[in-house]
């Protein structure tokens, strides 16, 4: 028995883990006011990035002493700014536990070649985060896309650290409340919770990654677009609007009314309580469908927006690796083909399964619709 198709398919099937689903409503009209063909350092373009930051700050609930900057190259490039910029006066703590975590690792222990101790958990997990040292900076995800797994809370995080924590934040700014005493640097793309546009970076740098930044010049040489100081003075003109690169003024537009959306639905709050009901939908399913489970087994480490899925039906544990990968590929394939989700394979690295993006544009409507497809695919692949 294969089954019926459901009636009901989702009105946005937009799943992909980046970039992610624009906000419920959207439609190129939001983009009409956007500064084109003008300089993005003309008295309007700043004035649009000036506001782009403001807002950041609003909804995240940035502290006003923080910095914020739009800069090149996405998360990734927000992330190698801070790790080639910062690194290399204090000994290196770096978490990993999933892919990109691991592309970190590769930065600092292959190309800085640091003095850096790796700490890691495979995927589904999280490495023992008490053994990180305050002496040291540390380098981690707050969530991992590719696994579904993100820190708690940042209890861990002492207080009276001597080193910086330097916070990948894509996938977790604007579904996940961030603790901001305990973060030095956070990163995050536009692409991810807010459904934005590739290739814009955010870089949020707490008084003590300034310090940082003003108090130490790296012994290797830095590209134009990761020098953030000047004559050992920050650049404050980078975190005021004055990109380094040029800027899409068509994605800043779009950025802004991502962020506006936020604000009228009630912020932050409003936010997490819309991924975490995606997730609740997905849990509710998971304790009927008798074939599929979080990756990630913990609730408490559970993310809420890149929900990664893992099969856990007699059948397909029968499967070798090879016949495991191409069976998830074919639930996602059939599910494609059918207009009911898009992309919500799981990751190349991680153990064969789905990821479903649930972030806060995601409706829980939509989610719901999918479930009963879920099942559809999984036995037309199980029994076709």
């Amino acid at each position: 028995m294969t089954g019926n198709r459901p009636a009901v398919r989702p009105a946005r099937p937009f799943f992909s883990s980046g970039p992610c689903a624009k906000r419920p409503g959207w439609t190129t009209e939001v983009l009409q006011n956007a500064v084109l063909g003008r300089s993005h350092r003309s008295k309007a373009g700043k004035a649009r990035l000036q506001e782009a930051i403001q807002r950041t700050r609003e909804v995240l609930r940035v502290p006003a002493d923080y910095r914020i900057g739009i800069v090149a190259g996405s998360d990734t490039g927000a992330v190698e700014m801070a790790l080639w910029s910062m690194l290399g006066p204090r000994p290196v703590d770096v978490l990993a536990w999933e892919s990109f975590g691991e592309d970190w690792v590769t930065d600092v222990v292959k190309q800085l070649k640091l003095n850096a101790r790796v700490i890691k958990s495979g995927y589904g997990d999280l490495p023992d985060l008490a053994q990180t040292g305050s002496e040291c900076d540390i380098v981690f995800l707050w969530n991992g896309t590719t696994s579904g797994v993100r820190v708690p809370d940042g209890d861990w995080i002492a207080d009276n650290r001597a080193g910086l924590t330097i916070c990948d934040a894509t996938s977790a700014a604007f579904a996940m409340d961030l603790p901001w005493p305990k973060l030095d640097v956070v990163t995050f793309s536009w692409q991810k919770v807010l459904g934005g546009e590739a290739a814009h970076g955010m870089l949020i740098l707490s008084p003590r990654a300034v310090a940082r930044l003003e108090s130490y010049s790296p012994p290797w040489p830095l590209p134009k677009t990761y020098r953030m100081t000047k004559d050992g003075k920050l650049i404050e003109g980078i975190f005021q609007g004055d990109t380094i690169n040029t800027p899409s003024m068509l994605c800043v537009e779009d950025y802004l009314d991502a962020l506006k959306w936020a604000e009228q639905i009630g912020g932050l709050p409003a936010l997490v309580r819309r991924a975490d009901a995606n997730v609740a939908v997905l849990a509710n399913w998971m304790e009927e469908s008798g074939w599929a489970a979080f990756l990630a087994a913990s609730p408490r480490i559970r993310s809420n927006t890149s929900v990664c899925l893992k099969i856990t039906d007699a059948w397909f544990a029968g499967l070798n690796k090879e016949a495991q990968a191409a069976a998830a590929s074919k639930i996602a394939s059939l599910l494609e083909k059918e207009g009911v989700a898009f992309d919500i394979g799981g990751y190349r690295a991680a153990p064969p399964g789905l990821r479903i993006w649930c972030g806060a544009t995601v409706d829980s409507s939509d989610v719901e619709a999918l479930v009963p497809w879920l099942d559809w695919a999984y036995a037309q692949v199980k029994h076709g």
